[in-house]
């Protein structure tokens, strides 16, 4: 997901949400996404701390200091706990979204030493944890869904990030499936719903209001266009896809831990121009977010579902996400995760980009304790993104869930279908 700046402002008028319930700070929810953050950080050896894989982020060192920083400075006034040292509140707490190729131009130098990084962290989760059965339950939601998105684009950066710089975790054998079969299907003209209604729920800002959309009928791909389609038109002159290496003639997968010949079947990770522009070299367009929800959600009867399989929570059978892999399996794999049109993979395996860009629905309301949330993202220079990737938490694949990043931005585990309308 598309990197979020810091908190400016923690309000006490969220301190009148209800609290969550209290457990173990063992089993809690927070402590658990603070385990999946945990667990990538030592995949890397403390040499790389101060490397910077992707040029327009920050470096890695900041990462290690922002997580604890924005939950204290999410938590902090509403638990009633004392600042202990501001100026790490601070220096990690903004995030950047400079346009590809503006880097910023600090040197590793200027960042603290990793002790005094993590002996923060340290009390931050102390002081947090010990008055954790006080927080407000919107705010704990935010603390955590934070923290997933952050897994998954924390994972961009180790992506990009020499081999050798990361220790591989045991392997574990991807799904596998037959060649697709290229086919569009058809999804007749009806409704779709979008966002959700604010007694349904923790969402972020821009999920809300509900609404609904009168779709007209249209075409969709049943599949992802895949590393073989996408190989046609580089062939035709296109540029390779970030992710792509060639050697000696051969074009390889650049995975996270290693390269492979490219996996033909699986789903071409491209930049928002790119689909668009094979979309256009196809003969067809991107889907808008109302298709997407139209042919993910809707069903032949009028009704509408949860997930794109129904209403069963998500799990390893219906798709390839929830961090059940590094890297993407074939278009092909996960067939119990089809949509009721027969649509496959609208969850997981990739983001899909869409023609719409990020802007609120009617009736949108900032957050009063993270007004820019979405808000300074409304600058048509974003695009919606929907479904998750391999990377992508369980709970963010909720249906009202949106995603979104600049059109140019290369490192996203974000693939594409094309529409016929």
């Amino acid at each position: 997901m598309g990197y979020r700046i810091g908190l400016r402002s923690v309000r006490m008028e969220a301190a009148s949400e209800g609290a969550m319930p209290t457990s173990s700070p063992a089993v809690t929810p927070l402590a658990r996404a603070r385990n999946n953050t945990d667990a990538l950080f030592e995949l890397l050896g403390p040499d790389w701390l101060y490397d910077r894989p992707i040029p327009e982020r920050h470096r890695i060192v900041f990462y290690l200091g922002h997580l604890e920083a924005f939950d204290w400075n999410l938590l902090r006034e509403p638990l009633g706990l004392a600042a202990f040292h501001p100026s790490f509140d601070h220096l990690f707490a903004f995030g950047i979204d400079p346009p590809v190729g503006q880097s910023p131009q600090d040197q590793p130098s200027d960042w603290p030493r990793i002790g005094e990084v993590r002996a923060y962290n340290r009390r931050v989760r102390e002081e947090i944890d010990a008055a954790l059965g006080r927080a407000p339950e919107q705010l704990l939601h935010v603390a955590v869904e934070h923290r997933l998105m952050h897994a998954e684009t924390f994972a961009y950066m180790l992506h990009n990030l020499p081999f050798q710089a990361k220790v591989q975790p045991e392997r574990v054998a991807a799904p596998d499936g037959p060649r697709p079969n290229p086919s569009m299907i058809e999804i007749p003209a009806g409704t779709a719903t979008l966002g959700r209604r604010r007694d349904d729920g923790f969402g972020w800002d821009n999920e809300f209001p509900e609404h609904t959309l009168a779709v007209p009928r249209f075409a969709i791909a049943k599949y992802k266009v895949t590393n073989r389609d996408y190989l046609r038109f580089v062939h035709e002159g296109a540029a390779p896809p970030h992710f792509w290496a060639n050697r000696k003639g051969e074009w390889l997968y650049h995975g996270m831990f290693g390269e492979r010949p490219l996996p033909l079947d699986w789903p071409v990770y491209v930049t928002q121009q790119e689909a668009a522009a094979y979309a256009a070299w196809a003969g067809k367009d991107l889907p808008t977010e109302a298709q997407f929800h139209r042919a993910a959600f809707g069903s032949p009867d009028g009704g509408e579902r949860a997930y794109p399989w129904g209403g069963e929570p998500p799990d390893p059978a219906r798709g390839n996400f929830d961090f059940a892999n590094w890297d993407p399996v074939p278009v092909t794999a996960t067939p119990a995760g089809d949509s009721a049109f027969g649509v496959s993979q609208l969850a997981g395996n990739g983001w899909e980009w869409t023609a719409t860009k990020f802007a609120p629905f009617p009736g949108f309301e900032r957050f009063p304790f993270y007004p820019g949330y979405s808000a300074n993202f409304f600058d048509g220079s974003h695009y919606v993104m929907k479904g998750g990737s391999a990377r992508t938490a369980a709970p963010l694949l909720r249906r009202s869930f949106r995603n979104w990043f600049r059109p140019d931005y290369p490192f996203v585990y974000a693939g594409f279908r094309v529409v016929d309308n």
